[in-house]
């Protein structure tokens, strides 16, 4: 099975500029093929193929000087990405839902790149971690890397840089315990279990509502494009982070000792995004 270990990374200011310049590279790639994608259909009616694409990834650094400093590996994940978008909308297409076709990625919209071999423009070297262009960048472990690893993707999320490695391991069975739960989800109480047991929604959101909309005015506030507008911006963007992470360390211990404590778990087939409430 597939498991995911994510890091912070510590680079230098020069190290951040040139992850900066390699996001931006990719963002312009993706954006460029998808208008070859698109005009070639609106024009030709033919659909230009994956192979295609990726056969120009050669090209792409030859002649562009900002391409040559990026791994080959990571502008054809760009290609692979750009792929599986398209797949996506036929497939929504063909099941008569929304389709939502691929976009136009604008600036700061573009969050990641992806290494898809381990060992190739990136390894681990001692207590850092070697990236093709980059350099030596300092990484938090603060936990071993188990199995083997298959790919890694470096993730910009609200002005911090983290790697994102999927292991390939082998899964362990929990011991047996003999026992058996039903559960319900609510509104009121998160969830409630056959035994009677209750956890209480701690509604994360709802309690920092106050503190988002002072960081949203702040935002509102600046001119727009100023370093100030960025500055507050970043604010509010992490302090949704720190709502997430909130919400998903809580969410991560509850089920850890659920599938502890029990052999086999029923849950109600709800369609929780229909029921109202804050998580």
């Amino acid at each position: 099975m597939i498991k995911a270990f994510v890091y912070r990374l510590y680079p230098t200011k020069t190290q951040v500029r040139s992850l900066e310049e390699i996001l931006t590279t990719c963002r312009y790639w993706y954006n460029t093929c998808l208008a070859e994608r698109k005009e070639v259909y609106e024009t030709e009616k033919k659909t230009i193929s994956k192979i295609e694409q990726l056969r120009k990834v050669k090209e792409l650094k030859a002649t562009n000087p900002y391409a040559s400093k990026v791994h080959s590996h990571v502008l054809q994940n760009v290609v692979q990405n750009l792929d599986k978008a398209f797949k996506a909308f036929f497939r929504r297409l063909k099941a008569g839902e929304t389709p939502g076709y691929p976009r136009f990625k604008g600036r700061n919209r573009w969050k990641s790149f992806g290494f898809k071999e381990y060992g190739n423009g990136l390894k681990i070297d001692g207590r850092r971690l070697k990236l093709f262009g980059i350099g030596r960048v300092p990484v938090r472990w603060h936990r071993p890397i188990e199995g083997k690893i298959k790919t890694v993707r470096i993730i910009k999320k609200a002005g911090k840089w983290y790697a994102c490695f999927a292991c390939e391991v082998e899964p362990k069975p929990l011991p047996a315990t003999g026992k058996d739960v039903a559960i319900d989800v609510g509104i009121a109480s998160l969830i409630t279990t056959s035994d009677g047991y209750k956890v209480e929604n701690p509604r994360w959101y709802r309690n920092q509502q106050r503190k988002l909309r002072i960081l949203q005015r702040r935002v509102a506030r600046k001119k727009l494009g100023s370093y100030n507008r960025r500055k507050a911006l970043l604010a509010l963007q992490r302090q949704h982070q720190h709502i997430a992470n909130s919400r998903k360390d809580f969410l991560d211990k509850m089920v850890y000792k659920l599938i502890t404590n029990y052999d086999r778990i029923a849950l109600e087939d709800l369609r929780i995004t229909n029921m109202v409430g804050d998580t």
